[in-house]
């Protein structure tokens, strides 16, 4: 099983979003929106999660790790596209193992997935609407609903373009407009700022922190100054396991004050907080 703090440096627990005693083995916070227990996800021979235990409740959370880690496997379970091999996931109130309540947590989810599928011949008007249709939002609102969302995210005044006439960016933005559509309780974003140029990235960090005041948001990203910025609460994955939980000023923390990494003190933190993670798993595995 993974804990917190498996870093040997542990995360600074007075800072942390929604500590509580589901991160000591206790019940949790009923406000928790997202819990898993022993979740493993296996790939033919290849373990991408390995018995993770985690809950996310309101904010934004960001999940930091090295490419192979195991994040878009956490998120592809979370939005119901794929399932666990073993373990515990319940959402929103729901236990995701029946299919029934399965149904009710999509209508409640918004998903970013890394590779976003969209109809190049659709305007950005009618792909978004397809995707507030298969929310099963009252037809009544689908107008209201999908212009509030493409104005979200700076389209305004190219909602009745075709998606194929779009930049990479706006694509991408595209993809945010439809995750966002239905105001869900639960988004998950995999590499959302893929494709952004720094303006739309600063926008969309705010968007993030304005989401996250209502919202469970669940980042996934390679870029831990989109952490830094937006999330109230950085999980740190590697090989599988949860090597840090804490916050972005705690992991800032603990690169503040070595200089033997390059960087600013996040990336520090970042790197000492994985490389520690390694050092302990290898200690324990040569015992």
């Amino acid at each position: 099983m993974n804990s917190p703090g498996t870093t040997g440096t542990p995360a600074l627990d007075d800072e942390r979003p929604g500590s509580d005693p589901a991160e000591n083995g206790g019940d949790g916070p009923p406000s928790a929106a997202v819990r898993v227990a022993g979740l493993t996800v296996r790939h033919r021979r290849t373990t991408a999660l390995d018995a993770v235990d985690l809950d996310f409740g309101p904010g934004v959370h960001g999940l930091l790790g090295p490419n192979g880690a195991g994040k878009t496997s956490l998120i592809r379970v979370l939005a119901t596209v794929a399932a666990p091999t073993a373990g515990r996931v319940e959402m929103l109130g729901s236990d995701l193992r029946r299919q029934r309540e399965r149904s009710a947590v999509r209508r409640e989810l918004g998903y970013l997935p890394q590779d976003f599928g969209y109809y190049p011949g659709f305007t950005v008007r009618e792909f978004v609407a397809y995707v507030a249709w298969l929310k099963e939002l009252p037809p009544a609102a689908v107008s209201g609903a999908v212009e509030r969302a493409v104005a979200r995210v700076g389209l305004a005044d190219r909602i009745d373009a075709k998606v194929k006439t779009l930049s990479g960016g706006m694509i991408r933005r595209v993809g945010i407009a439809q995750a966002i559509v239905n105001d869900p309780r639960l988004l998950l974003l995999d590499e959302p700022t893929a494709g952004l140029d720094p303006e739309q990235r600063v926008e969309f960090r705010a968007l993030l922190r304005e989401l996250g005041r209502t919202a469970t948001v669940i980042v996934s990203t390679h870029l831990v100054e989109d952490v830094a910025a937006a999330c109230t609460g950085v999980t740190l994955i590697e090989a599988g396991q949860v090597a840090y939980r804490g916050t972005p000023h705690s992991l800032a923390a603990l690169g503040a004050d070595g200089h033997e990494y390059d960087g600013n003190a996040i990336e520090r933190g970042y790197t000492t907080a994985l490389r520690s993670h390694r050092t302990a798993t290898a200690t324990g595995a040569g015992r």
